[in-house]
């Protein structure tokens, strides 16, 4: 074990969290599209891979139960949840399918799908942002520094600049959580 490795990762950590400082003016600008989505009715939808689809279902849960304060409970689903959707599109139509053939389903205009990806480049992910800029459904990203096919298919993007897996996830989980603080504090707290 080695202190020293502990100590060199928190660092390289605090660099980045330096460094994406410069996304304040985004951050802000996509709390205000978060907030105006669930002002208008309408739903937030996340999905990922992998690390990204456990913070897909982490972030909608902040929104449906809560995050720093009570109030009432936001319109959010995590399209990486549905073990019997996710495997039926998956053998049908292929992975790439398995989350455009729910953004058909389920997202309507005055929606959000919100699409976390560290390399931009997954085929299922880019397939649900094509998915939803058909049925003119709005859409965000979170990404890495390689991210811009996908920047490139949505309305909004978080681009943290690192190419480190694990770190660009950390600062989307970071920045989705500062997002939720300013959309709870924009809305109302009761129903």
């Amino acid at each position: 074990m080695s202190r020293e490795r502990v100590e060199r990762e928190l660092d390289e950590l605090s660099r980045l969290a330096a460094a994406s400082r410069s996304l304040v003016g985004d951050v802000v600008a996509l709390a205000g599209r978060y907030a105006d989505t669930l002002r208008g009715g309408g739903t937030i939808y996340f999905c990922g891979n992998g690390g990204s689809a456990a913070d897909a279902q982490h972030v909608a849960a902040e929104y449906v139960v809560r995050y720093a304060r009570s109030r009432r409970a936001f319109a959010a689903v995590a399209l990486t949840t549905d073990t019997s959707i996710l495997t039926a599109a998956a053998n049908d139509f292929g992975v790439e399918q398995v989350f455009a053939r729910q953004v058909e389903a389920l997202c309507r205009p005055g929606d959000l799908l919100v699409l976390h990806s560290t390399s931009g480049r997954s085929a299922n992910i880019l397939a649900a942002a094509r998915a939803a800029r058909q049925l003119g459904v709005a859409t965000a990203a979170f990404v890495g520094a390689q991210g811009q096919d996908l920047v490139a298919l949505v309305d909004q993007a978080i681009v943290v600049p690192s190419d480190a897996t694990g770190r660009v996830q950390v600062m989307h989980l970071v920045l989705e959580h500062v997002i939720v603080e300013l959309v709870e504090a924009a809305l109302p707290s009761t129903t």
